[in-house]
């Protein structure tokens, strides 16, 4: 028999036991400790703290945590094998997932369906019933892949080369199925009374959920072998449900262009305007779709990682302990934190923030540098490196340069624009005049709309049709996907857009 050693976790005041050299990767993520760069030493992401024990610092560690942190006892997870009986402390969260509560229009159905956003970092789940319209339950979860890597292209790394698809599939499709049994428990309606599932998700989700090979999103031109509709029985997906249950997952358009975008431009009526408009969804991937009632142009950027606080040296997702927002005060800088506690990291809103108060107090320069030093502390103990700051600029730069592109093949500006929708969950936290103030949407106030989570919208809506989804096959076709870095103009205009505006008119 194997020996046993024990785990104590604190604050949590939660102990069990666990075989003698097993991995802290396996036993510590679905305790909230978040394994960002997929558990390859190559982040602080996974940091915990050995109160009583030994747990051995390897050369990974030692190139990423200071002599200081190692002497305190600080360690990274990933790295870790229990050899000894450990008491570990580390910082339990909630962390809130984006769902939606949107009115539409409908037409009656039979029976009841359930709508799924299916995310990088977050899944949400909703039971509608399709007679009335009313959502009976929601459910929201981190992705259980997210101990894979937190960005799309550590996950396609992890299927691919690390021969992780087969698992990450499994895990996913158990976890929809769980969430699923959930929505019904927790509103005590039939489950038989179930008649259609939509799920929705980026390219990648799609691949991995339906078993496509993921190998080739992860090189030139990143394309999918496949992102078409998807359709399964329950049996197929092993789901215990009534064989009569319609399982669509929706297409998207190519590279990293999915359904959850395409299905939040149908959601959002754009195919129906004489003026055109702009889907921006700022999640872990950053993804845009420009169009009006003739035609669409789509593009996608790696720009949504440091918006999410991830790359970011104290960076985090939007959960308690992290510097949300950032408020300027009689020329005070006030920052707030998630769930009134010690802050412990910054998320990317709030990241934004502080980088727009710093630089109308001119702390931080045009070019993104700071005026002294090589940081600045934002609160005890969360500070902006120079790093992050670099951070931040290449992905606003990458989100601002693709619109401006894709705005260019439209023959149109950004004066042009009459509507801008921020969809995902850091789309629907962001400031509007921080965003504007680094930079990152060149477009007046009054034209930018907080959509929040339209991708989950736009599935519960496809809830009530009967065959295809009305005009979203017609946006899909009349969508033409843009290579953003094969495009002639990239390299001038991302260097123009990369750095911070002077100053600018908050209007």
């Amino acid at each position: 028999m194997a020996k046993k050693v024990s785990i104590t976790l604190l604050p949590l005041n939660q102990s069990f036991e666990v075989a003698k050299d097993s991995q802290l990767h396996d036993i510590l993520f679905s305790y909230g400790v978040e394994f960002p760069c997929g558990g390859h030493a190559r982040c602080r992401g996974c940091r915990i703290r050995i109160k009583e024990g030994h747990l051995p610092i390897t050369d990974s560690q030692k190139n990423i945590l200071d002599d200081k942190e190692l002497n305190e006892g600080w360690r990274l997870a990933c790295e870790g094998r229990v050899q000894d009986d450990l008491i570990i402390e580390l910082d339990q969260w909630k962390s809130d997932v984006l769902s939606d509560d949107s009115d539409f229009q409908f037409s009656p159905m039979h029976g009841f369906g359930v709508a799924i956003d299916l995310g990088t970092t977050t899944l949400a789940a909703q039971l509608v019933n399709r007679e009335t319209g009313e959502v009976l339950a929601v459910e929201t979860a981190i992705n259980p892949q997210a101990k894979y890597g937190s960005d799309i292209m550590t996950r396609i790394d992890a299927a691919s080369r690390l021969v992780k698809q087969n698992e990450m599939q499994l895990l996913i499709r158990s976890k929809i199925n769980d969430m699923i049994i959930d929505l019904f428990h927790s509103s005590n309606e039939n489950i038989s009374r179930l008649k259609r599932i939509i799920i929705v998700g980026n390219a990648v989700m799609h691949n991995i959920f339906c078993g496509i090979d993921v190998e080739p999103m992860g090189y030139h031109p990143f394309e999918p072998v496949s992102n078409d509709l998807e359709l399964y029985t329950p049996s197929e997906l092993r789901w215990d449900l009534n064989e009569d249950v319609t399982i669509e997952f929706l297409p998207g358009v190519g590279s990293f262009i999915g359904s959850d975008i395409l299905i939040g431009v149908w959601a959002k009526k754009i195919i129906e305007s004489d003026g055109i408009k702009v889907l921006v969804d700022l999640g872990t991937n950053g993804e845009i779709m420009v169009g009006n009632k003739d035609k669409f142009l789509a593009a996608s950027t790696a720009a949504g990682p440091a918006f999410e606080g991830a790359g970011i040296s104290m960076g985090m997702r939007a959960a308690t302990g992290a510097i949300s927002t950032v408020m300027t005060r009689n020329g005070e800088i006030i920052p707030k934190v998630l769930g009134s506690e010690k802050a412990r990291g910054i998320c990317g809103s709030g990241l934004v923030d502080a980088i727009s108060a710093y630089l109308d107090d001119g702390s931080i320069k045009a070019d993104g540098r700071f005026l002294n030093g090589e940081s600045i502390m934002v609160m005890d103990p969360v500070v902006i490196t120079q790093k992050d700051i670099r951070e931040l600029q290449l992905a606003k730069g990458a989100i601002a340069t693709g619109i401006r592109l894709l705005l260019k093949e439209f023959n149109a500006e950004e004066k042009d624009v009459s509507e801008v929708y921020l969809s995902g969950a850091f789309g629907n936290y962001i400031s509007k005049r921080s965003a504007r103030r680094i930079g990152l949407l060149n477009f007046p106030q009054k034209k930018i709309t907080t959509a929040g989570n339209t991708a989950l919208l736009g599935a519960k809506m496809a809830l009530f049709n009967k065959s295809k989804i009305n005009n979203f096959y017609e946006i899909r076709e009349k969508t033409t996907h843009l290579d953003l870095s094969m495009h002639p103009d990239f390299t001038d205009i991302f260097a123009e857009l990369v750095n911070f505006p002077i100053k600018r008119e908050m209007v």
